[in-house]
């Protein structure tokens, strides 16, 4: 969709002039772009080139320094009750799955919807066992994270992250800490979230999942969006030669 045709209830996610600096170094300048409802995206770009720290800033995990960002037209800013209920609406998927170790599989995700969503035990287990479904770990429900493999544990992280019902679902290399062969089961559960229509945010260094998922490919370099086009033209016809040598440099792994 061209930037002309979009409504402004299509652009759920905006960004304008967001920058962060850690220290002397600044790794968001001025970024501006926007997520539109049932959109996938993937952001892609070298380490330290600020697609981490965007995603987080988001959610806000890391509170930007200028320029503003909006969810559903509402600020992103450090107003609890407000931020309760954008934290609710964007769910995020860390590298690291960061699930509760002293609890079961289900209790880590029917966890959050008893606590925040006021659901009864008994609803907030019926969902979470849809979930678990889902992401084809109904048979694992009562294990502990400790006794599942890291692909498994990251799709109960995606689980618990779907449990919160999220608008749109932020995924942070969600495969980067996971052995290669575990790789596959994540990135197949994503693919489904995709094909579902769930609004994306994405940042991988999987060139083959951004080429078939993505609606929009952005490519992120020092700090700032460098160059976004959907697949077949991104990566059929890359519009430097930076982004060249990094698809050619990924692909080759």
């Amino acid at each position: 969709m061209s930037e002309l045709n979009k409504t402004p209830e299509q652009c759920y996610i905006v960004a304008d002039r967001v920058c962060k600096s850690f220290g002397t170094h600044q790794v968001l300048k001025e970024v501006s772009t926007s997520f539109n409802t049932g959109e996938v995206t993937v952001i892609i770009g070298a380490s330290g080139s600020g697609k981490s720290t965007l995603l987080r800033a988001i959610n806000r995990l890391e509170p930007h320094d200028s320029g503003t960002i909006t969810i559903g037209g509402v600020p992103v800013t450090d107003n609890e009750a407000t931020l309760q209920k954008q934290r609710c609406e964007v769910g995020m998927v860390f590298q690291q799955f960061n699930l509760f170790g002293n609890m079961t599989v289900l209790d880590n995700v029917s966890l959050a919807p008893r606590r925040i969503r006021g659901l009864s035990r008994e609803q907030a287990n019926a969902r979470a066992m849809l979930l678990l479904t889902r992401v084809g770990l109904q048979d694992h429900a009562h294990k502990y994270p400790w006794q599942l493999s890291g692909g498994q544990q990251q799709r109960v992280a995606i689980a618990r992250a779907l449990a919160m019902e999220p608008k749109v679902m932020l995924f942070d290399e969600p495969t980067s800490a996971l052995d290669p062969e575990m790789v596959q089961e994540v990135l197949d559960v994503m693919r489904e979230l995709a094909n579902g229509g769930m609004t994306m945010i994405i940042v991988t260094h999987e060139m083959g999942f951004a080429r078939e998922v993505a609606d929009r490919v952005m490519f992120f370099d020092q700090g700032r969006i460098a160059a976004e086009a959907p697949p077949a033209e991104f990566f059929g016809n890359p519009a430097n030669e930076r982004i060249r040598a990094f698809i050619g440099r990924m692909s080759s792994h």
